[in-house]
């Protein structure tokens, strides 16, 4: 199993930045990419970008062009890193683990962000 834990979220007026972290512990060695997904109230989650191990990176096209998702080597360390933040960018968010097949093998807690207008 995987354990994921996340922090760095809280409340940041629009237009400013936020940095999130997540570490992976466990049987970190089955992590082929991580990924962070986003939650707000009455929605679905939503999966918003995504690392792989050798360091593609993908994001949503909602959050292109202002959020980065980057990694150490091993992808046990990953970090969101959130500027031009928007009231709807509100939402709990969550880091997740994948093994090869894209198969989630951990998830971690969420953290909330709350940007004001």
């Amino acid at each position: 199993q995987v354990r994921l834990v996340e922090s760095g979220g809280g409340l940041v007026q629009a237009g400013g930045s936020l940095r999130l972290s997540c570490s992976a512990y466990g049987h970190i060695f089955r992590i082929n990419a991580m990924a962070w997904y986003r939650q707000a109230p009455g929605k679905q989650r939503d999966l918003i970008a995504r690392i792989t191990r050798d360091g593609t990176a993908n994001y949503a096209d909602s959050v292109k062009g202002r959020f980065t998702i980057s990694g150490d080597n091993a992808i046990d360390e990953v970090y969101l890193q959130m500027t031009s933040l928007k009231p709807e960018d509100t939402a709990v968010y969550y880091c997740n683990a994948q093994e090869v097949g894209d198969y989630t093998i951990g998830w971690g807690q969420g953290t909330q962000v709350i940007v004001s207008s």
